[in-house]
């Protein structure tokens, strides 16, 4: 038998071949960085009848991380394209034009008669890719399994800039903030897709049929094949027929000769030992925290920082206040009493529609008190939607929004000395001298020292944020993934996984990097020693944002700078409580002066 194996950056595929090299077996999984896991899940299931401990099969392995997996288990490897070209050569004759989206990677091969084929494969950049994908599935809040259905329904195609998910989120979020449907969005950004294939790669070949389609992404979505043909002008009589799209390198793995004669049980054994490390620990940085004590103290030692709350009293009358941070993406409500205690919170994702979520919010806080006559609330408005909610609703005050965090943090923090407020695509640095801001600066296009950079990680590598946060914080050996931006970091995690590095490990080295990004990037810090850094940032760091909430960027922060870092317990909510300490300063003042 003939067992070929394609590990690409997102998925594991497998073909297995008789002697007759008819195909006895096939399966595609999703990896999730656990290359171990996902190989011993493929033995499992491959049926018992055809893995006799005893039985030999031929194995060659292809694919992006599939090089380090080969050179653990022994293995011979062949280069994907290669083993693209051996499976058309051999079962596909006719074709002309094949065209592959992986996870992270394109290629277009142009086949001519008694000709080297021609092939053409992406750079650095993942546009045009099912990472892509991936992560408009995520700006949208949708699965990716369930983006093909929802483009079938699309009946108008926007332009959206495909060459780097960076560009496009913010062409997609105004897409969702002029209320576009999301079907139309889908199909736009399918459309993209061949847009940034096509032009990127043909470089003036023509793409002449017969065509092949090849990948993951061409065997899930259908109407991304449509999209394709729509730009090259062509029909589905001008593809060749398969219903093995997505297992194309592993059949000419499986096809090719040269591969190693091993066991079943040598098999199993070596997959065993891929769960072995073997990083070069220099290329590693410290660990958060060296066990769970360690961490439960530092917890302890950060619960100092928290904001008090108390019930939300109307059974006499009262003056409360509330402050609104209306952001790009979401609406917070915090409400304190006269003495700066928090009542009420609220948190809610504005899905293109300011006024609406807040006006939402209201009905809310009227129904959580029970006699809101006797309710008095004083208001003041912050952020992306400041001046639409204080003229829509007649709100009290409006603030800047760097005003509001610092507000926020010098009533936690008198002394404070640097604010740094991480938010899901955007970031905030203030410099405080003596009381007073000294310097301000935001990130502009790149969302790489924010906190979407490592939630679309995660959810690539198939981790809910919040695990993937708790697995960072006791990682042994965090991997340094270096300062990259979203689209150039696919390559490093790639390398590390060849390595062998765990997920744990990964997870560490992306708060490692969102951290880095955004000290030496983003806020262009001069100096990268412990000492300059506190030279420059001071001792007395504030940190805010959602992106805090995950406990180990907060440490890697520490680990960075050598200085403690302070944090509420709702930094998610900063904004809106330095807006609600503003409306109460605002009143006193003025009643000051009556």
């Amino acid at each position: 038998m003939r067992l070929g194996i394609d590990i690409g950056s997102t998925t594991l595929k497998c073909i297995l071949l008789d002697e007759r090299r008819e195909v006895l077996f096939s399966t595609y999984l999703r990896h999730n960085a656990d290359i171990s896991a996902a190989l011993t899940e493929m033995l499992q299931q491959i049926p018992l009848s055809l893995r006799k401990s005893d039985t030999s099969l031929r194995v060659m392995v292809t694919g992006s991380v599939g090089m380090g997996v080969a050179e653990r288990m022994h293995i011979p490897f062949l280069q994907e394209v290669v083993a693209a070209v051996e499976t058309i050569k051999e079962r596909y004759s006719g074709v002309r034009t094949l065209i592959d989206i992986g996870g992270e990677d394109s290629k277009m091969i142009f086949f001519g008669d008694g000709k080297t084929p021609d092939i053409r494969m992406n750079g650095s950049c993942a546009g045009g890719t099912g990472a892509f994908l991936d992560q408009t599935a995520t700006l949208l809040g949708i699965d990716p399994s369930e983006m093909n259905a929802m483009a079938e329904q699309s009946t108008c195609i926007y332009p959206i800039a495909s060459r780097c998910g960076v560009f496009s989120k913010t062409d997609i979020q105004n897409l969702i903030a002029r209320k576009a449907v999301k079907a139309d969005i889908v199909a736009s950004v399918m459309h993209a897709v061949a847009l940034q294939v096509v032009g990127s790669l043909a470089r003036g070949m023509d793409i002449q049929p017969k065509l092949f389609f090849c990948g993951g992404p061409f065997a899930y979505m259908p109407e991304l094949r449509k999209h394709f043909l729509k730009v090259l002008a062509l029909t589905e009589e001008d593809v060749v027929p398969t219903d093995m799209i997505q297992y194309i390198p592993a059949m000419g793995c499986a096809l090719a000769e040269g591969g190693a004669e091993v066991t079943w049980s040598a098999m199993q054994e070596g997959i065993q030992s891929l769960r072995e490390v073997h990083l070069d620990l220099s290329q590693c940085l410290t660990p958060l925290f060296r066990t769970k004590q360690d961490y439960a103290e530092w917890w302890e030692e950060k619960a100092d920082y928290s904001i008090p709350s108390a019930p939300f009293e109307s059974d006499r009358p009262n003056t409360y206040y509330l402050g609104v941070d209306s952001g790009s993406t979401t609406t917070k409500i915090v409400i304190i009493n006269d003495r700066d205690e928090v009542v009420y919170t609220d948190y809610q994702r504005n899905n293109g529609d300011s006024f609406r979520t807040f006006y939402d919010a209201l009905k809310k806080v009227q129904s959580a008190t029970p006699h809101p006559d006797n309710v008095t609330l004083i208001s003041a408005a912050t952020g992306y939607g400041e001046a639409l909610l204080q003229t829509a609703f007649s709100l009290d005050y409006g603030i800047v929004e760097t005003m509001a965090h610092y507000m926020a943090a010098r009533h936690t923090m008198p002394e404070v000395s640097f604010i740094l407020d991480i938010g899901g695509q955007d970031m905030k640095a203030i410099w405080v001298r003596e009381g007073i801001i000294s310097r301000m600066e935001i990130n502009e296009a790149c969302s790489s020292g924010c906190g979407s950079f490592m939630e679309t990680f995660s959810r690539m590598l198939g981790y809910d944020i919040a695990d993937f946060a708790r697995m960072a914080c006791f990682a042994e050996h965090p991997y340094d993934l270096g300062t990259r931006c979203t689209v150039f970091m696919n390559s490093r995690v790639k390398q590390a996984m060849r390595e062998g590095a765990r997920v744990e490990d990964i997870a560490a080295g992306f708060a490692y990097s969102v951290c880095k990004n955004c000290l030496y990037k983003v806020l262009k810090l001069r100096q990268t020693t412990r000492e300059g850094i506190e030279h420059e940032l001071g001792r007395h760091i504030v940190v805010q944002g959602g992106t805090m909430r995950n406990h180990a960027v907060v440490r890697a922060l520490e680990q960075l700078t050598g200085s403690k870092v302070h944090f509420t317990n709702m930094p998610e909510l900063m904004g809106a409580y330095g807006a609600a300490l503003y409306a109460k300063q605002r009143t006193a003042n003025k009643q000051q002066k009556c």
